[in-house]
């Protein structure tokens, strides 16, 4: 036959001491709140905070302006280039662009939380790239305009 340990088990309690470890009414322990708990990171100044909203602001309005420009200069860049080629060329110059756009806003030194961080990246994004086809083909479009041919009139002599 095997021969088994036999088990400690920790003592019952007294009834008594559960009396004592009770808190008194008086002593109602209330769970703490935001307000009690201390902050775990560094706490932003008002400056700091409204010049990182200036300095974001700042960013998103430099992307707008570089979809803008890039998408019309890819009409001109891009124009010897035939076929499907153009397409992916002009989609790379974009992605180029953007990359560009994302060391600038590096290079402007914001003091981010780490939390933060990947507003130098998402900052526009899908404005830089919408602004940037619809130049594109808006410009391509006007350039590329040819006589009466499809029966609509020229916007322009």
């Amino acid at each position: 036959m095997a021969k088994y340990k036999k088990k400690k088990s920790p003592p019952t309690p007294d009834p008594e001491d559960e009396k004592k470890s009770e808190p008194e009414p008086d002593e109602e322990q209330t769970p703490p709140t935001e307000k009690d708990i201390p902050p775990t990171g560094p706490v932003a100044s008002e400056y700091e905070t409204s010049r990182n909203k200036y300095m974001i602001n700042k960013l998103f309005w430099l992307r707008i302006a570089l979809a803008l420009i890039a998408g019309t200069a890819a009409t001109f860049i891009f124009d010897s280039i035939e076929g499907e080629d153009r397409r992916w060329a002009s989609v790379a110059f974009m992605i180029i662009i953007f990359i560009v756009s994302v060391g600038i806003a590096k290079g402007m030194k914001m003091q981010l939380p780490r939390s933060d961080r990947k507003k130098l990246v998402t900052t526009a994004i899908g404005s830089f790239v919408f602004l940037y086809l619809f130049s594109w083909i808006v410009s391509y479009t006007l350039v590329n305009i040819t006589g009466n041919e499809s029966g609509v009139a020229i916007p322009f002599p």
